[in-house]
């Protein structure tokens, strides 16, 4: 997947989009988890930092949550709790 690095939306909203979308057709469903930074790195082309701000967007909107020692999950939005 190609970044727009020279475009007037900053790398990081350009990624978390790109997640966003994935998240809300199903490619990456609720209660599994992301690919990890390493993995998005290798895919996005830029910096850990880039990749961290992607997320904090997304665990800001409440679509991802951390799970210590595990990775990056989407969150069950629909009340239905998961199965972690």
């Amino acid at each position: 997947m190609s970044i727009d690095r020279e475009g007037p939306v900053p790398p990081y909203l350009q990624i978390a989009g790109v997640l966003r979308g994935r998240i809300a057709n199903g490619t990456i469903p609720p209660g599994r988890r992301i690919p990890s930074l390493v993995e998005l790195e290798q895919e996005f082309e830029v910096a850990r930092d880039t990749l961290r701000k992607a997320v904090k967007v997304l665990k800001d909107e409440g679509l991802v949550e951390t799970v210590t020692g595990m990775g990056i999950f989407v969150v069950d939005s629909t009340g239905s709790g998961t199965d972690k």
